[in-house]
């Protein structure tokens, strides 16, 4: 069998979420999706670490942004710190993770801060936040992975990803912290517990996507 078709296979594969190609192992088998209960207040670090998988955070960048669009609806006006990761599991990419917080809530953190602590442990610990963090709303939708994301999180361009964008509140309902989460969709699985709801058998929070 020629090495062109074993690369065909192997690509065809990997489009499948069956294997992934990781820099210095060469090919190996994916493993199972990281479930995320979405019913805690609570970092999928944490999670995973309950599962006795480690977690780790990879800065990929950290700056100051004006917030425009999208960030200046959630979070107002003003200057931003933006900073975009990735996080690994046991070693292996499995989330790209870019957060936005008001930059007078990030003064004074470092890089070695951001790898090594959630947002939520460094604001909470933070004399700079008047308001403790009480809760938060997460939408996902389906998305294709772009190329440049691929490449952070070793998979083929064009996959199906899950992109799940979260604003986070405080114990006042104001908006302090504003981050998007992309997985490849065959790495996460998320769960939640459904209540019944009166006069209905239809799960609530259920918003059809408009078409482009």
């Amino acid at each position: 069998m020629s090495r062109i078709t074993i690369r065909k296979a192997l690509e065809i594969l990997r489009n499948e979420g069956l294997v992934e190609s990781q820099q210095g192992r060469g090919w190996v088998v994916t493993r199972a999706p990281f479930r995320q209960v979405l019913g805690e207040f609570s970092t999928i670090e944490h999670q995973l670490e309950e599962i006795g998988v480690v977690p780790r955070r990879q800065i990929v960048a950290s700056r100051i942004i004006t917030a425009t669009g999208r960030l200046e609806e959630v979070l107002g006006g003003g200057e931003l710190l933006e900073v975009t990761r990735v996080n690994l599991a046991d070693g292996a990419p499995f989330a790209k993770i870019t957060v936005w917080v008001p930059s007078y809530l990030g003064k004074g953190l470092s890089i070695v801060d951001l790898e090594h602590r959630s947002f939520y442990e460094l604001l909470s610990g933070s004399r700079l936040l008047k308001r403790p963090l009480k809760r938060a709303v997460q939408t996902i939708a389906g998305v294709s992975i772009s190329d440049g994301d691929a490449e952070l999180l070793h998979v083929a361009p064009g996959v199906p990803g899950l992109l799940c964008e979260r604003i986070t509140f405080d114990d006042e309902d104001h908006p302090v912290l504003f981050s998007r989460s992309l997985f490849p969709a065959s790495m996460a699985v998320f769960e939640i517990e459904l209540a019944p709801a009166l006069n209905s058998i239809a799960p609530t929070g259920l918003r059809l996507m408009e078409s482009n």
